[in-house]
């Protein structure tokens, strides 16, 4: 028994399995799912956090302006803030460090040893090679990592003359997460339609700051000032102050200013290559950017001038195309329909359905439906069915009026302002359609220019907005590598300065991956259409080149002609001084034109100068029928051209606007 009881102990000590607790059902609000989720939205580090800040104020801007035909101007400024001032922003007194090893960038005595001899031994190889003549590697200097606490804060402003808020939306324009005015069915800039909510959830992750809104709408005399954050868990706006102040200046527009961390040194060409092609898409718009840091030489200060006052239209809402709906869009569009049977419903809110079709769709339907049935008592079955035929019945396709794209004169004009090109194409497309949406792709390309790189330097807009990460996938992209020919073109894909723009416009960009970069290669409608932009630009090019190199070789002709004439000069006259003396001599006789020609060689009416002088006519002569000859080939009217000097406009006068897709003629009255 007693050999027994070590076994029974050990069996007296083994513990029954815990019961599973019950999981408990949760929920999570709209702004907790985006905080946990930040790089859905673009906030994937800090450097891409700032950014992103910068665009979305960016295009929530140019969207208030234009909603009310005002020639966008916007100021955004990122005001670099130490460590030390963001502290004193909170309140927060700095401490020195007791216990450094506790750091992460904590180096021990071994560590740093190591790294100062690895630092020697490079600096010595590097002497040796520059004894030798050799070429000197740059070497790179070791950074000490910094720590995950020394982060750096910016105080992003963003500044505009748009339309403004009215006052009391602006807290749950800012606080509340998936509410705002954008959710219809139109050409819209924004990608979720978060816009500055992002970014008030990110400065409260990391800062704890509150956001400050300053707002006028046009004719008020007041300005609304809001400082609020947002309870990520509830959804909803924590305001700390709003309050109406005195507008003296009668401004009207929002300036919004948030602190956040971010990195500018890593994201700093990317957010200037954004202004940079944001200028190029809205021509018509004034941005002036600025960083603004405590070391005066990081200090930047860009102005993107306006070159035009000639704005797209605003982006009008349209219905759904049948082709383009599911169930769960069908039921949504029931449930808010004010329309009482289905013989209205189906007229008011799809486009393309007229009386007459609807009464074939409803025949087609089956026999339990009628015009006159009440459409709110169609059951899942029923709508089942619509859907069906909804996919496979015949409709015209939907209009492009509802779009708004640049325009092949505003596309022209930024490309020539921002990249000074020696030539440019541009070619904008008629409206097609994908998955019942409609598109239209605009395309320039340029050949040349300032700052811009051998090869081909690719610039994509989906909704008049810059996209830069992600190119590799992007219907663009591979469209201009791998299905365009450029040599058909007379362009050296390699050597010559390539730009390849191209935007798509439409109610639905098919983005694809999660932060919505890039547009995939899969829809054929879309990659078909782009192919096709980029071939009429090059086709333009292709004439343009053509013209240039003829006009080239004349001009070689002509330099190869002038360059013998003092040769053929000395030649001629020493051929005709010699003929004039056997003439003289009477040892060879001439007739009478040829000697009336010698004896004024003889007698120095005709000499070197006089035959130069009719040999470089001759070449002029020569030179300037051939052009002619080209020229009326090609179309092109003898008359020398002008330039034409435009005066900038002062104030605002009566005037009448004649568009063409490359220019407009202003008659002012």
């Amino acid at each position: 028994m007693e050999s027994e009881s070590p076994t029974e102990t050990k069996k007296g000590k083994s513990k029954t399995p815990k019961k599973a607790k019950e999981s408990i059902l949760k929920q999570k609000s709209p702004a907790e799912f985006f905080a946990e989720n930040k790089n859905i939205a673009g906030f994937d580090n800090p450097g891409k956090c700032l950014y992103t800040t910068v665009r979305e104020l960016v295009e929530n801007a140019l969207d208030s302006a234009e909603a009310i035909s005002e020639l966008p101007v916007i100021e955004i400024t990122i005001e670099e803030i130490v460590k030390s001032k963001f502290n004193s922003m909170i309140g927060l007194v700095d401490r020195e460090r007791v216990d450094e090893a506790l750091y992460d960038d904590y180096e021990t005595a071994k560590a740093r040893e190591k790294r100062l001899a690895k630092e020697a031994r490079a600096q010595e190889i590097q002497a040796k090679n520059a004894a030798l003549g050799k070429k000197i590697k740059e070497h790179a200097v070791s950074k000490s990592s910094k720590g995950r606490g020394e982060a750096s804060f910016y105080r992003v402003t963003c500044r505009d003359n748009g339309r403004g808020m009215p006052h009391d939306d602006i807290p749950n324009m800012f606080g509340r997460v998936l509410s705002g005015t954008k959710y219809g069915l139109k050409q819209t800039r924004g990608k979720f339609g978060l816009g500055a909510k992002m970014a008030l959830i990110w400065s409260k992750m990391s800062t704890g700051l509150p956001i400050e809104i300053s707002s006028s709408m046009r004719g008020q005399n007041y300005l609304s000032f809001c400082r609020l954050d947002i309870d990520i868990h509830r959804n909803i706006p924590h305001i700390h102050l709003h309050d109406k102040r005195d507008n003296k200046d009668k401004w009207h527009g929002a300036e919004i200013q948030v602190v956040i961390e971010g990195n500018w040194s890593t994201y700093r060409s990317k957010i200037l290559h954004y202004m940079r092609q944001m200028a190029v898409i809205t021509p018509y718009a004034q941005f002036l950017f600025k960083f603004v840091s405590d070391a005066p030489d990081k200090n930047v200060t860009i102005k993107f001038a306006r070159r035009t006052d000639v704005m797209p239209p605003v982006p009008v809402e349209t219905k759904h195309h049948p082709s383009s709906v599911d169930i769960l869009l069908i039921k949504r569009l029931i449930a808010e329909t004010s329309k009482q049977n289905l013989m209205q419903f189906l007229q008011h809110e799809f486009v393309n359905i007229g009386k007459p079709l609807a009464e074939r769709l409803i025949g087609e339907m089956g026999p339990e439906f009628s015009p006159k049935m009440a459409v709110k008592s169609l059951t899942d079955q029923q709508i089942v069915r619509i859907h069906q035929l909804f996919r496979q019945a015949k409709f015209d396709d939907p209009s492009g009026d509802c779009l708004s794209p640049a325009g092949e004169y505003n596309l022209r004009l930024g490309i020539i302002k921002e990249l000074h090109p020696d030539m440019v194409a541009t070619y904008s497309g008629s409206a097609q359609v994908f998955e019942g949406h409609p598109f239209i792709v605009e395309a320039g390309v340029s050949v040349g220019g300032k700052d811009v790189k051998q090869g081909l330097n690719i610039f994509r807009f989906a909704n008049r907005i810059p996209l830069l990460f992600e190119q590799g996938g992007d219907v663009v992209t591979r469209t201009a590598l791998k299905r365009i020919s450029w040599n058909n073109y007379k362009i050296n894909q390699t050597q010559d300065k390539i730009g390849v723009f191209v935007s798509i416009v439409s109610t639905k960009i098919p983005f694809k991956g999660t932060g919505k970069e890039y547009i995939g290669d899969d829809i054929s409608e879309i990659a078909s259409a782009v192919k096709s932009a980029i071939q009429q630009c090059c086709i333009q090019l292709k004439s343009k080149i053509v013209k240039k190199m003829q006009a080239r070789e004349q001009q070689e002709r002509k330099r190869n002609l002038s360059k013998y004439i003092p040769d053929a000069t000395n030649a001629i006259y020493d051929v005709l001084k010699e003929m004039a003396l056997s003439h003289a001599s009477k040892k060879k006789r001439y007739e009478e034109g040829d000697a009336d020609i010698l004896r004024k060689v003889s007698d120095h009416l005709i000499t070197k100068e006089t035959l130069y002088e009719k040999l470089t006519q001759h070449v002029e002569k020569v030179d300037y029928e051939m052009a002619l000859e080209y020229a009326t080939q090609t179309g092109v009217r003898e008359e020398p051209r002008e330039d034409i000097y435009l005066q900038s406009l002062d104030g605002k006068g009566n005037f009448f606007d004649f568009h063409s897709p490359i220019f407009v003629f202003r008659l002012f009255l």
